[in-house]
Order: structure tokens, then C-alpha cells, then sequence
């Protein structure tokens, strides 16, 4: 075909009708071939019939589509050049959607992204103090700092939009912005010397500790008699070398060894039946409290329970076994109890548990009570377990997590302490030999209950995306697999819930209505299903084999597979529960086996412990350090041994790092700085540089504001980048509710940051309800879109405001019905 032929093909109705249009319009639109294609699409679109004509504003409306990308792509370009950070790209798109001339040069378009950034810091928050902090947040997920032209440019945007024409707001928002610098310096170099004087003091105690062929001399022994109690673990090792020959080398602190004299003549003698009960509030108890928070005698540090005569009943199954049942029956016969479980959530089921039995029961997290007048029951995560309080029977749930290297030390310390003389410990078979061990460190008898799966659980084969049915849950191991194949499946009219870490405990289970009740076809969810939700699962399906579990990428092992294959097939529900694999994504054969496979064997029997309050307090007393870092690091590097026969040092890195950068910060005592090392933080949002700001904050007396929801666009209008925000500023409420339940004089405002939480709860639930995204986008490009009024702006905005937007009620609950579990 020629190029004549070409040319002298007859044009399409579209094309006929736009070159009339744009012959009509009179001014020329300057229309480039690389826009002719796109135009002619929105053209056709908009006629009716092939003889059809484009009026102007057709013709104005379908330009301004085509453009509107280009014009976004240039806000953002010059918003960069310009250093404005703060500029996001649904601000250059909304910017975009103002505009309605296609001829719209920069300048246009400039002022009219001025203005949607009013409009941002209107509804940002009530004062332009309070909008610049929520900013400041915002900035910090990126980690940018501004520097003083970018924070002078910036205050005047935000003064503009609240009516300031003089420069007062600015110039004290510069004088803040310089103490607080002048602060943030001074609090890193203090942290800095301490942290220095602090090695140098533990330098000089090791300079200072003795081998143990001075042993003997100090404690007045024989040699024979210091090998043997150095061999029951009796004499504190400070610190021990390997020589180059293989030779290992104990050294010891003298000044501690002089403190044990006393106890030579027990240590001739017999053996105590039952762990010690330690004493406290003498220099002698003290100094033995420092033994203990060596940690290698962790069970006598728990001196309520070690008074009283505890039974252990270990109930394990697998999945949909029942084991609670029984457990639950007991708890709520008793007079007093307690039950631990590992997620807020779970702690919610086990106190609605207890009110259906018709007992009362209070409930304690660490971001929530609820105190029941006359309750003597209470549901509690594991970390709040109330050690001094002594009831008849506790449950202990999801015990397999002593394994856990981040919160095994919590099974640990529930476990060892809970002051219950009947305790139920609930888990998977593979925590049978840890638990049974903890016992016998406590002198605790043990029954067992084995009880086998209500329901049959079978391997299933390979299926197809096009092959899911409802009822089925497809695995995946990152939150951005979860959403991408949310998308996937939603791109195939499929109606979809998700359940991934990130989410807070009522969103998931807002999702997991959805899906139990049939508003969801499918779930897709991370191994996050595993605990604390009752899910109507028919089919498990992996879509992969493989997870990346915080430290290298690995194959599943039997107990993941099982605990989480194992929410196929709930009983009463399913006759059968089914576990499968999405084609491409591993063998089937590989899921039978490790169904199959027995327990792994458990060749660490040694509990993961960690020091608490009482712990830190007695090693800074005895080292003579008011340091956090300090007492931290000599319980890392001197108190516990590697290679100590009963216990294991859990993992105490991100309490290090706090404790380091605490340091600096003056007019906080030891508790409370270790009350702050212990906050459920996150590294990777800034986590620990926003911890110290709080604290710096709390030590002057100022009160430290809980962060605000940020600007929620309309949930069908939010992108991943918006939702995973959102999810952050869920966390850093998380800490800071944290926080106010221990500091509530520096952390005021709960009422506030509970209505933010319930916004922000909210509107992260109507973003996964919403199928209508792509439906929008299909009729944007339709040309049926229409720029959005002003109160279809943003679902939420001002910090510690509920939204009143278009079908959003009070505290940003929707008007209509929904389904809770």
C-alpha cells in the first residue's frame, strides 16, 4: 500500500468531526500527532451517530483529558525544581483536573496548584502550627528534612491559606524550628559523650575482672569446690575467652564474688527442691537480684508465682481442634482468671468469650483497658500479663511463639510468671518439649492433652487464578503480592478481602466479616491468617512456597504450612478443608509432606529471656549507672552467657538503639527511659527518631500531640501510596496510645488520637471494600469525567477531626450498615 493510498483513505466519523470542531473553534489548539490518537478515541466517544458533529466545549472537555497527564508531569517537574517536596503527585493531578482551558500555559497551571494546596492546608488541620506538623510527618516517611529556604517557602504557603499577610506566624514558626534544632543537636551529642563514657566504664570493669585461678582466694574455697560451682552455674561468669589452642578462659568480677561468700554454706550442703523465691529491698537482696538479672536463673525472679503451687496443663492440636474449648470452660467455672493471647485481637475473642459465659472480664493491651467494675477476670496480650496478682486459672495461648525470636521472650516470661495455680498452655505440637522444659526450670508439673483435628485436611492440587471459587483464601507473604493480586482478581469482576500485617486488628476483621458473610468472594492475605481470625475457609491457596522471614528467603517448614493450611475446612462450616497451590508457584507434592511430617525436631531447648523494669533497675543499682545504654550493655555483653545451659538472651538490638539515642535526652529516670526503649515502634518510618522527639518533649513538659490522619482522599479515589501512608500513621497512633496509657500527663490528648485512630481505621477499611476504582478510571477515559466539587475532596483531613463528607457520619463511620464479626 502506497502513501497515497493511504492518504486518500476516507476519514473516520471522529476524524471528520474533529477537524471540523477544530476548524470552528477559530484559535488554533496546536494539537500534536502524538495527541491526535488519543483525542480521536475521547472524540469518539462523545459523538452520536457518523454524521454526529463536536460541539466547542466537547471538543475544550476532550483536550483537556488528553492533556491533563502531561500537565501533571509538568507541576511535578517544576514543583522539584523548585524544592518543593511537599508537592505530591495528587496534588499536580487534582491541579490538573481544575483546569479547563487546553491552552493553559506553566503560569496557569501554577497558580491554580497554589491554590489546591490552600485547599490541602485548610483541610490539613485548624491552625498553621498544627498543618505544619502534619506535613513535617508526612516528609519524614521519605526521610527529607527541610532545609531554611524550603521551611520559609513552605510557612508562607501554609500562612497564605489561613488568611496571615504578615510575616509574625513565620517568624516564630523560624525561631521553633531553630530551638528545636538546637535541641535535636544538643540531645545527639549528649548521646554521643555517654555513650562513650559508658564503653569506657564497661572497658575499665573488664580491665578489672579476675581468671579463675583467683577464685579460690577470694571466696576462701577450695579449687575443687570453685570448679563444681562454677559447673552448677552458682558462680557468675563476667566474661570468657577461647584461645588461639582451644582453651577456654572464665573470668570473673571480684566485687561480685566477695558478695557470695554468705551463700558458701548452703552451697556445701543440699540443693533447694524448688526454684529460690528472691528477696528484695536490702543490699544483700540486691546483689542477688543482679544474679538473677544475669538471667541464668530467670524462673526465680517471678517471686509471686514460685509461692504458689502451679499445675501445667499443655493442650496441643493443630489448627480447628478445639483447643480453647476446654481451657475457656475452666477459666470462666473459676473464680478468678486470666487469659493471655498473643494479638489484640485475640484478647478481644477471649474477653467477648468470657461475657458470653456470662462473666464478667476487663481487658488490657498495650494501647487499650477496659475496666469491668467487679470483674476478676481479665483478657490481656502476653506482654501485659499481671505477674503479682495471684488467680486460679490462666490460659496461655499460641505457646509455639517461644520460638519466635522477637517475642519469645514474652511465652517466656508469661509462662515462668503468670501467678495462676491451674495453667492452661495452648499451642501447636511443636512447643511440647520448650514448654515442658520451662517447667521443670519451675519445679511445675505437667499434663497433657493431644487432641486431633475436628475436620480432615487433604493436599489438593494446582489451581488456575480462573479456577478460584468463593470461599477460597489465596497466601501470599508481602503486602505488595497481597494488593497486586487484589488488583488481578478485581481486574476478573471478582468481589475481594485482604488480611495483611499492616493492618490494624479491627480492619482485619472487618475484612474477615466481609469474607464469612459473602460480601467477598475470595480472600488474599499473608500468613497474617494464621492467628487470631475465624475464617469460613473451603481452600487454602499458596501462591508461593517460598517467604522471606525478615532474614533470608527460605522454603516453608511443616509448622507454617500446617498452621496456616490448617484454616482450610472450618468445622461446621466444610466437611473438608483443602490446601492447594497456584499454578506456577511450587509443587503440590511438597504441601502433602509437610502436612504429613511430624513435628520438627526441637534442638534449641533453651527459653528466649529478656530483663524487665525490676531487672534493669537492679543492674544499674549494682553497677552503679543511671545509663539505660549502659545497663543494656553490660547485660549483653557480661550477664548472660552464650553458652548458659538454661536460657537464651533474646534479641535486644532495637532496645540498644533507643537506649543509644535516649542518652541525650535530660530529665527522664531510668524506668521511664526503659518504658520508651520498650514502645512498639517501627525502624523503618523514622520510628526512633520520632520516639526521641516524644520524649525530648515529654522531659521539658511539653505536651507531646498524637499524629493526626494526614489527608485521606475519597477512598475510590486512593492509591496504594495513599493507603500504605495511611497504614503508617495507624502504627505511629499505635505507639503513641502506647505511650499515653503509661505517660497520660505527657500524652494528653487520647480522646483525639482515639478519634484519629477510628478514622484512620475507617477509611483504610472502605479503601479495600471499594471495587469501583478501575470502573472510575474506565469512565475517565470514557470522557465522562467530570472534575469533582469541593466537598468531594478529601474523606478525612483536620487532625483530631471526624469528617462530616458525603455518606461518612461522625468519626468517618459509614451510613450505611456494616457487618461486624
Amino acid at each position: 500500500m502506497t502513501d497515497d493510498s493511504v492518504s486518500d483513505a476516507p476519514l473516520s466519523p471522529a476524524e471528520r468531526a474533529l477537524n471540523q470542531a477544530e476548524a470552528d473553534f477559530g484559535t488554533p489548539l496546536d494539537i500534536t500527532p502524538r495527541e491526535r490518537p488519543a483525542l480521536l478515541r475521547q472524540v469518539a466517544r462523545r459523538l452520536e451517530g457518523n454524521e454526529a458533529t463536536l460541539p466547542p466545549e466537547a471538543l475544550i472537555d476532550a483536550l483537556c483529558i488528553v492533556r491533563r497527564k502531561t500537565w501533571a508531569s509538568q507541576l511535578m517537574n517544576v514543583a522539584r525544581r523548585a524544592g518543593e517536596v511537599w508537592v505530591t503527585k495528587a496534588d499536580t493531578q487534582e491541579a490538573a483536573a481544575r483546569t479547563h482551558d487546553p491552552r493553559a500555559d506553566i503560569a496557569a497551571l501554577r497558580l491554580t496548584l497554589d491554590d489546591v494546596l490552600v485547599s490541602r492546608w485548610q483541610d490539613l488541620g485548624d491552625s498553621p502550627r498544627s498543618v505544619l506538623e502534619e506535613i513535617r510527618a508526612d516528609l519524614a516517611d521519605a526521610g527529607l528534612i527541610l532545609s531554611g529556604g524550603q521551611l520559609e517557602k513552605l510557612s508562607r504557603s501554609i500562612a497564605g491559606a489561613f488568611g496571615s499577610v504578615d510575616l509574625g506566624f513565620e517568624d516564630d514558626l523560624r525561631l521553633a524550628e531553630e530551638r528545636r534544632a538546637r535541641e535535636q543537636a544538643d540531645i545527639q551529642a549528649r548521646a554521643e559523650r555517654r555513650r562513650e563514657r559508658e564503653l569506657e566504664r564497661l572497658k575499665e570493669w573488664e580491665a578489672n575482672l579476675v581468671s579463675f585461678d583467683e577464685v579460690p582466694g577470694i571466696l576462701h574455697c577450695s579449687r575443687r569446690e570453685a570448679l563444681r560451682w562454677v559447673a552448677e552455674n552458682r558462680l557468675p561468669i563476667a566474661k570468657r575467652e577461647t584461645r588461639d589452642d582451644g582453651i577456654e578462659l572464665f573470668f570473673f568480677d571480684p566485687d561480685e564474688l566477695k558478695k557470695l561468700r554468705a551463700r558458701l554454706p548452703e552451697w556445701r550442703g543440699t540443693t533447694p527442691a524448688r526454684p529460690e523465691v528472691l528477696e528484695r529491698g536490702t543490699k544483700v537482696g540486691n546483689a542477688a537480684i543482679a544474679r538473677v538479672a544475669a538471667l541464668d536463673r530467670f524462673a526465680a525472679h517471678f517471686r509471686t508465682a514460685r509461692s504458689l503451687k502451679r499445675r501445667i496443663t499443655l493442650v496441643t492440636g493443630p489448627t480447628n481442634s478445639g483447643k480453647s474449648y476446654t481451657a475457656l470452660n475452666a477459666l470462666a467455672n473459676a473464680e478468678s482468671g486470666l487469659a493471655l493471647a498473643p494479638l489484640r485481637l485475640l484478647a478481644h475473642e477471649f474477653r467477648e468469650a468470657l461475657l458470653n459465659r456470662g462473666v464478667p472480664a476487663s481487658l488490657a493491651t498495650g494501647e487499650e483497658r477496659i475496666e469491668m467494675p467487679g470483674a476478676r477476670h481479665l483478657a490481656a496480650t502476653v506482654e501485659m500479663c499481671p505477674f503479682h496478682k495471684p488467680v486460679d486459672v490462666a490460659i496461655i495461648d499460641e505457646a509455639q511463639m517461644l520460638a519466635d525470636p522477637d517475642r519469645g521472650a514474652a511465652w517466656t516470661a508469661a509462662i515462668m510468671g503468670v501467678p495462676a495455680r491451674h495453667v492452661f498452655i495452648l499451642g501447636a505440637a511443636d512447643c511440647i518439649p520448650l514448654v515442658k522444659r520451662i517447667a521443670e526450670l519451675c519445679d511445675d508439673p505437667v499434663d497433657e492433652i493431644h487432641l486431633e483435628r475436628k475436620s480432615p485436611l487433604k493436599a489438593g492440587g494446582t489451581l488456575h487464578l480462573s479456577e478460584l471459587t468463593a470461599g477460597d483464601a489465596v497466601i501470599a507473604f508481602s503486602r505488595r503480592e497481597v494488593l497486586d493480586m487484589r488488583a488481578e482478581l478485581m481486574a476478573r469482576g471478582r468481589r475481594v478481602a485482604v488480611v495483611y500485617g499492616a493492618l490494624s486488628p479491627e480492619v482485619r476483621r472487618a475484612e474477615a466479616a466481609r469474607f464469612n458473610s459473602g460480601d467477598a468472594d475470595i480472600l488474599i492475605a499473608t500468613d497474617a491468617i494464621g492467628m487470631g481470625l475465624n475464617l469460613s475457609i473451603r481452600r487454602v491457596v499458596f501462591s508461593a512456597l517460598r517467604k522471606f522471614d525478615g532474614r533470608q528467603t527460605r522454603d516453608l517448614i511443616s509448622q507454617e504450612v500446617k498452621q496456616i493450611g490448617g484454616r482450610a475446612g472450618r468445622f461446621g462450616k466444610h466437611e473438608e478443608g483443602l490446601v492447594c497451590v497456584l499454578a506456577e508457584s511450587g509443587s503440590p507434592a511438597f504441601v502433602r509432606q509437610m502436612l504429613a511430617a511430624p513435628p520438627e525436631p526441637v534442638t534449641e531447648l533453651r527459653p528466649l529471656v529478656q530483663p524487665d523494669s525490676d531487672i534493669v533497675r537492679a543492674v544499674a543499682e549494682e553497677i552503679g549507672s543511671d545509663s539505660l545504654y549502659g545497663v543494656l550493655t553490660r547485660i549483653k555483653r557480661a550477664v548472660l552467657r552464650p553458652d548458659d545451659p538454661n536460657y537464651r538472651l533474646a534479641d535486644m538490638e532495637q532496645s540498644l538503639e533507643i537506649a543509644a539515642a535516649l542518652e541525650g535526652v535530660e530529665g527522664l529516670d531510668l524506668t521511664t527511659r526503659w518504658t520508651y526503649a520498650m514502645c512498639p515502634i517501627d525502624e523503618r518510618d523514622n520510628g526512633i527518631q520520632r520516639l526521641v522527639s516524644w520524649a525530648a518533649d515529654h522531659a521539658a513538659g511539653r505536651p507531646v500531640p498524637p499524629p493526626g490522619t494526614g489527608r485521606l482522599p475519597h477512598p475510590e479515589q486512593a492509591g496504594r501510596e495513599e493507603l500504605e501512608r495511611a497504614e503508617k500513621r495507624h502504627k505511629r497512633l499505635v505507639a503513641w496510645r502506647w505511650l499515653a496509657l503509661r505517660f497520660p500527663e505527657a500524652y494528653p490528648a487520647q480522646q483525639n488520637a482515639e478519634i484519629n485512630t477510628s478514622i484512620l481505621n475507617d477509611w483504610i477499611e472502605q479503601v479495600l471494600r471499594t471495587q469501583s476504582r478501575m470502573r472510575e478510571s474506565q469512565k475517565q477515559q470514557r470522557g465522562n469525567f467530570k472534575p469533582k466539587e469541593r466537598s468531594d475532596r478529601p474523606f478525612a483531613g483536620k487532625s483530631g477531626k471526624p469528617p462530616f463528607k458525603e455518606g461518612f457520619k461522625k468519626r468517618g463511620k459509614p451510613s450505611g450498615p456494616r457487618k461486624r464479626s
